[in-house]
């Protein structure tokens, strides 16, 4: 059966009641049913939760709007007149509801020309559903200091089939700083952006002149309700299949400054709310990723030497493996710029550029009536580019070096009955500015397999994880995001005729230096939270 049959998709943290706390004596936990009904759980992950300073607040909506098409909401956003113009924190709140019949919807919040949000929404119960997203945005402050307009679009469809009036309400509350904050070097993780810029409708970027340090990052998704969703199970034109890519399901988001290669990327193989024919999955617990779609960040500081000429700079993002012509992925940029207060105009060169070839061998195994099809993929890049800047400190150089790989084994039965997907793509990054060094290893990976049976009953068993190991100077920080889900229905028939049954669990962990401990782990079946556990 094809991952696209029955699922079209239009297009953080995840925040619920209080975890159970390690040790606490805990209520009972819910009889589930035997199977879902018209209701359940309203949408829950097990991500930490956005950190609030103990301080005095103020806060601001930013867009309140029901989407039944594709109309954008239009409108201002106004600072707040009480909390300063220097803020230690500021958290975004999305606020949603819908009910009713309803598929997975792509959303976005620009405010001022930048996007400070990328969402997607749940499918609904025909009773009603609420969920709400928080995200910290303090690094867009330059952005939230000055009036401009609000654009926000979750796009819709409603008619007599798909009745789902998304309901959302977006709101920035804002914490002051208490005192005045201590001069920080460019490359201080906890110096927020002196400017936010987005690109020019041409596509071009004309940074300050005293720019020190510069990074994009791009919301990249494939979606669309196309194959680009499931750009990861694509296989070439040679194979029987019902998605279709030349080179394969190999992936990378790659950014070019005047043309030159800047920066490469593995995009995170998102999973939204429909995904592999199989929304009882995704009812109450979403993938990884899926209401809070963080940025790939690239760092572009070697570079900042040619773009400090006061001059437009052609900034462009492409995805290798999209067949030419084909659409399915939006690429947003903002770029974050960290100035010199000690200099008008930084100068300096970009001295190392060396990009490796792009491996790319997507192996085909033809199959029979009676045996599975096969595609193998194994993928990388690598890149490692430097410069130099003359700063009012010196002069100081900026190495980044990145290193992609991607293996899959996708296999499927005749007429896609049997669809299973095994993957891991890998992006490890390593960024040396003077005598400071950062490194990031992210993993992500995927195992999957949807059946559908001789009585038409359709089945998906599916892991997914997030996991990332970063260290700025201080020592290892881990980060661990899986997810786990089996649920089946009968495909095919009226909603009510379904009978679904599924158990889903996640479970997130964080350790560390200088992260305190956090350990989560939810559990549903039935649409029923069974377990909420917090285990540190």
């Amino acid at each position: 059966m094809s991952m696209l049959a029955g699922v079209i998709l239009g297009a953080g943290a995840l925040v619920a009641g209080a975890p159970a706390q390690a040790g606490a004596a805990q209520p009972a936990a819910p009889t589930p049913p035997t199977e879902f009904g018209t209701d359940w759980h309203d949408p829950v992950t097990a991500a930490p939760p956005v950190e609030r300073p103990h301080t005095r607040s103020c806060e601001v909506t930013v867009a309140e709007a029901q989407f039944r098409d594709f109309t954008p909401y239009r409108g201002t956003y106004t600072p707040p007149e009480d909390c300063g113009d220097r803020w230690s924190k500021v958290v975004l709140r999305l606020e949603g509801k819908v009910k009713g019949r309803q598929f997975d919807r792509l959303g976005y919040l620009h405010i001022g020309g930048v996007e400070v949000l990328r969402t997607s929404t749940p499918e609904p119960s025909p009773d009603g559903i609420a969920w709400n997203v928080e995200k910290d945005v303090t690094r867009y402050s330059d952005t939230l200091r000055d009036s401009g307009d609000v654009e926000m679009l979750i796009g819709n469809v409603v008619n007599d089939t798909y009745t789902g009036v998304i309901d959302v309400k977006a709101t920035l509350t804002f914490y002051p700083e208490d005192t005045k904050p201590r001069a920080r070097a460019a490359t201080d993780p906890a110096r927020t952006p002196d400017r936010v810029l987005p690109l020019a409708a041409d596509g071009t970027l004309t940074t300050p002149r005293n720019s020190e340090r510069l990074v994009a990052e791009v919301y990249a998704t494939g979606s669309g309700g196309g194959c680009e969703e499931y750009w990861y199970m694509t296989v070439p034109d040679s194979a029987p299949y019902s998605c279709k890519a030349a080179e394969g399901p190999y992936r990378e988001v790659q950014i070019s400054v005047d043309g030159q290669l800047a920066g490469i990327a593995a995009p995170f193989p998102t999973v939204w709310t429909g995904g592999w024919s199989n929304p009882f999955l995704w009812y109450v617990i979403p993938g990884p990723r899926a209401f809070d779609i963080k940025p790939i960040e690239y760092d572009l500081t070697p570079f900042a030497g040619l773009l400090n000429d006061g001059r437009p700079h052609q900034v462009e993002v492409s995805v290798v493996g999209v067949p030419k012509g084909q659409t399915g992925w939006s690429t947003p940029v903002n770029v974050l710029v960290w100035q010199d207060a000690g200099r008008d105009h930084v100068t300096g060169a970009l001295t190392e550029h060396k990009a490796g070839a792009l491996s790319n061998s997507p192996v085909y195994t033809p199959g029979s009536p009676d045996s599975e099809y096969r595609l193998d993929m194994q993928g990388g890049h690598a890149l490692t580019v430097s410069g130099y800047l003359n700063t009012s400190h010196g002069r100081v150089t900026t190495t980044v070096s990145r290193t992609l790989a991607a293996t899959s084994a996708h296999r499927w039965t005749d007429g896609e009955n049997t669809d299973a997907l095994t993957a891991t793509w890998t992006d490890r990054e390593t960024v040396r500015t003077g005598d400071r060094t950062a490194r990031a290893h992210r993993t992500y990976t995927m195992d999957g397999t949807t059946t559908l049976g001789a009585d038409e009953r359709l089945r998906t068993v599916i892991t997914l994880a997030d996991r990332s190991r970063t260290n700025t100077g201080a020592g290892w920080v881990v980060s661990d995001d899986t997810y786990t889900g089996d649920a089946s229905y009968a495909a095919n028939a009226p909603r009510e005729e379904r009978h679904a049954v599924g158990v889903t669990g996640e479970r997130y962990r964080v350790s560390g230096p200088g992260s305190d401990c956090y350990d989560r782990e939810l559990r549903t079946e039935q649409g029923t939270l069974t377990v909420d556990r917090h285990r540190c």
